[in-house]
This record gives C-alpha cells, structure tokens and sequence, in this order.
C-alpha cells in the first residue's frame, strides 16, 4: 500500500499560484510538484491533498476546482479570498480578465456543488482580514464550512493549527 501526499505550495509574499502572463504556477505544481512528490515519497497518485495559507490557500482551491479529478481533499487555511478585481493587492492578478479567470467566489456562486465529494478544510482567524471573502463562499458553497477561531492572518496562528490541518489530511487521505 502506498502513502499519500499533501501538496502545500508556498510562495512567500508572491505566490497566487495560478496561471498568468510569464508565469504558469498552477500548471508548475501540477506537472512538476505533484510528480515529483509522488515520485520522492513513492505516493500513492490516486491519494494526493493540495492545501496552503493565505495565497497558497487561494491557490490550493483555485487548482482544486480546475482539476478536481486530481485530489482527495483540498485544504485552505485563510485563503486570500477577493470578491471583486478592485479589491485586490497590486501585483495579484494581471488584470480584471486575470481575475475573472480565477474568481474561486464567483465560480462558487455560480456552481454551489463545486468541491461536491471532495473534503475541504477552510479555516481562517476570526481577526483575518480576508474573512469577508471566506465568509462568501462558505455560503456558496454546500459541502465547505468555514471554521474561524480567535487569531489573525500570520504565522503565529496557523502554527497553532497545524496539528488540526495534519489530522484533516490524515483521516481524509486515508478513506480516498
């Protein structure tokens, strides 16, 4: 029996993690990290999980939703969320087409079955001020529920829930 692997891309300060002008990041973690990982940890590539905080949370979904044939549970921990183009940080996405192409909001209100069958964790600290977007799509979406607990968008709060991501990506890879 093979191991399963978790994906948690990280970029730092710039790392949104999808696929825009001179930079294919989804396409890197789908045809670089993901068999690269399977391959170094002699994974199980039927029980592969994508995860990561704040942009790799972003990230981790908007992959998801475009390959959702590809994982076993998704993972999200307070993902930097937008609702509009305008809200964005400069340098986030090229442009309002950019960010129209990878509205995880958007595509949650117009498919509220998204992620249907496949487990997501979304967590974010009830002092994030991303919670407004995690907030939209924890309504549009069925099958997520958001978890807040007290703390921010930084470190010293997903360190304190680590533990509680490990045993998510645990229990769900083990029954995929």
């Amino acid at each position: 029996d093979r191991a399963p692997a978790v994906v948690f891309p990280n970029g730092g300060n710039h790392g949104y993690w999808h696929d825009r002008r001179g930079a294919q990041w989804a396409r890197y973690v789908l045809d670089e990290v993901i068999p690269r990982a399977i391959s170094e940890l002699h994974a199980d590539p039927k029980r592969v999980a994508i995860g990561g905080v704040s942009m790799g949370g972003f990230g981790a979904l908007d992959i998801a939703r475009l390959h959702p044939h590809r994982f076993c549970a998704v993972g999200a921990h307070s993902p930097a969320l937008w609702q509009t183009a305008g809200e964005t940080a400069p340098g986030a996405f090229d442009d309002a087409q950019d960010f129209a192409r990878h509205d995880v909001i958007g595509a949650a209100r117009r498919h509220p079955s998204l992620f249907k069958g496949t487990p997501v964790w979304l967590d974010a600290g009830g002092a994030d001020p991303f919670q407004p977007g995690d907030r939209a799509i924890d309504r549009a979406l069925r099958s997520v529920r958001l978890r807040t607990y007290p703390g921010a968008h930084e470190g010293a709060y997903w360190r304190a829930h680590y533990g509680a991501y490990l045993r998510f990506y645990a229990a769900e890879l083990a029954s995929c």
